[in-house]
């Protein structure tokens, strides 16, 4: 993970967006360690706080004013920061109000099975445009039609400062590789996403696991920072999990870590694309819900998962069969989570979450059944804005280098 451009770790190497020290040489670099931290302090709470004076930052923070105006200075040259307007007080000199410059933008790139979608955001996380693609099984095909959205959004910053490119695919990518290795949902085999993107822009590129970029949008928009073991759970087409153990993000051998998805938990089960049989998401995705339908002998021809979500709500019982069972296996699977992981907190992302009051109630019974004697449930929860959660999580990707989001 690398430093914002400019600035350099003397180590080479972050652990959760904080320089690591280089223990050979513990004293030349020290300072400029501290510096780092102080930088990303004085900048997430300028983001939180927002408008903040000068003043404030220093009682917060605990630093000097003359650290505070050092680093406020640096931050609005780099025009991350904007100065402005005063405040008033009873007397004394009037505060100068700071906010993070919304002309700072950055670009979101979502990969799903079926659909992909390109958004342009600012530094606080608004998006201001997107626009949505077809996925085919032709990646090549595919990308070139990207990177022509993606040359449209640049073309219409007209002179904002693009920050990069965020990505989040179906799958993992080997960390300092460009290539997609493994994605069944997708059909894409051995794919480099991130050339065609750099080549065309010029932008630095960022890719990242969907379920893990959810991960790092949870503590970055949903104010997460005091939990530190965290599972984010992706339902969609299948199941991914990002996971977060004592504040860091895990990755694992290969960046492999987190597909629960594809654990097998009954041999004898239907096939699933990742090769095996039973695999978790074969019976608690979205996918897995449809079939359930399908299999109750309704005509299901041209119904997608809203679609089932809608017919369970307006009283049709099949449909409403069909998710309890799903919301079954969706349990069951997380007691994995919950038995392996002891997370505080499993957050829940997908269209699911619209219904999520039925699925709270199949899905917390299984995760108490699992908590041992002397242990403490995790808190459930459905993601805020679960329809641009996956983008949220691009966001992240581009700005955990300058905020360290995980730090």
């Amino acid at each position: 993970m690398s430093l914002p451009r400019g600035r350099r770790s003397f180590a080479g190497e972050t652990e959760g967006g904080v320089p690591v020290a280089d223990k050979s040489r513990p004293q030349s670099a020290s300072s400029e360690v501290v510096r780092d931290i102080n930088r990303r302090i004085v900048l997430n709470l300028i983001r939180k706080r927002q408008p903040i004076s000068r003043a404030e930052l220093a009682r917060v923070s605990g630093m000097q004013r003359s650290t505070i105006s050092l680093i406020v200075e640096q931050l609005i040259e780099e025009d991350w920061v904007l100065a402005g307007p005063t405040g008033r007080l009873p007397r004394g000199r009037r505060p100068v109000f700071l906010r993070l410059n919304d002309e700072r933008v950055l670009i979101g790139v979502d990969i799903r099975p079926s659909q992909i979608t390109a958004a342009l955001a600012d530094a606080n996380g608004r998006f201001i445009s997107e626009e949505a693609i077809a996925t085919t099984a032709d990646p090549e095909f595919t990308l070139g039609r990207l990177v022509e959205v993606v040359e449209r959004i640049v073309a219409s910053c007209r002179g904002r400062k693009i920050e990069g490119i965020g990505v989040t695919v179906p799958g993992r990518c080997i960390p300092g590789s460009d290539r997609l290795a493994f994605a069944p949902n997708l059909g894409w085999r051995d794919v480099d996403i991130r050339t065609p993107l750099v080549k065309a822009t010029g932008l630095e590129v960022k890719i990242e696991n969907a379920a893990t970029a959810c991960a790092l949008a949870a503590v970055w928009f949903d104010h997460m920072e005091a939990v530190r073991n965290l599972v984010v759970v992706t339902v969609s087409e299948g199941i991914g999990a990002g996971i977060l153990l004592n504040g860091q993000l895990v990755h694992g051998l290969n960046g492999m870590a987190g597909e629960f998805g594809h654990v097998p938990i009954d041999p004898q089960g239907p096939p699933c694309a990742c090769g095996r049989r039973g695999c978790w998401e074969v019976f608690a995705s979205n996918r897995a819900a449809l079939r359930y339908y399908r299999e109750s002998g309704t005509e299901s021809a041209g119904v997608s998962f809203p679609d089932l979500l809608n017919l369970a709500d307006q009283g049709d019982g099949r449909a409403g069969e069909a998710l309890n069972k799903m919301a079954c296996y969706l349990g069951r699977g997380m007691r994995m989570l919950v038995g392996g992981l002891a997370p505080e907190r499993i957050v829940v992302v997908g269209d699911l979450t619209r219904s999520w009051e039925r699925f709270e109630a199949v899905i917390m019974p299984e995760i108490l059944d699992q908590v041992s004697p002397g242990g403490v449930a995790p808190q459930l929860i459905p993601a805020r804005d679960g329809g641009v959660a996956r983008l949220r999580g691009t966001v992240a990707l581009v700005l955990e280098n300058d905020f360290g989001v995980c730090s």
